[in-house]
């Protein structure tokens, strides 16, 4: 069982920047499809980025491509999420997911994932 944890939310402004933690612990996380998917208030849980199980490949949302970048550092056993040029629309918990069944068709769907952290708070205000 692996358990996760999400750090590195916080308050910014529009336009800026903010880099999330996700840190495994009782098993590596290489063995394990990642994904990092968020939730606004009185909206539905959104993807937003992840890394396949085998192969390393990436994917992202619509909505965050080309301004989140997901990266994994095996020797710390943890997964990252950097946010860059960020909007109010940004605001959300952001949640960090793990699944070892995940294929690629599922990759966005969060019911393909059974382990998860508790969230951590980004919220994009001036």
């Amino acid at each position: 069982q692996v358990q996760l944890v999400e750090s590195g939310g916080g308050l910014v402004q529009p336009g800026g920047s903010l880099r999330l933690s996700c840190v495994g612990s009782g098993q590596t996380l290489s063995g394990y499809a990642m994904g990092w998917f968020r939730q606004a208030p009185g909206k539905e849980r959104e993807y937003v980025a992840g890394y396949s199980r085998t192969g390393g490949y990436t994917y992202y949302g619509d909505s965050v491509k080309g301004r989140f970048t997901i990266s994994r550092d095996n020797g710390k056993n943890a997964v990252y999420l950097q946010m860059n040029n960020l909007k109010t629309e940004d605001t959300a918990v952001y949640y960090c997911a793990a699944g070892r069944t995940v294929i690629t068709s599922s990759i966005r769907n969060q019911n393909a994932y059974h382990h998860w952290g508790q969230g951590t708070q980004v919220t994009v205000s001036s």
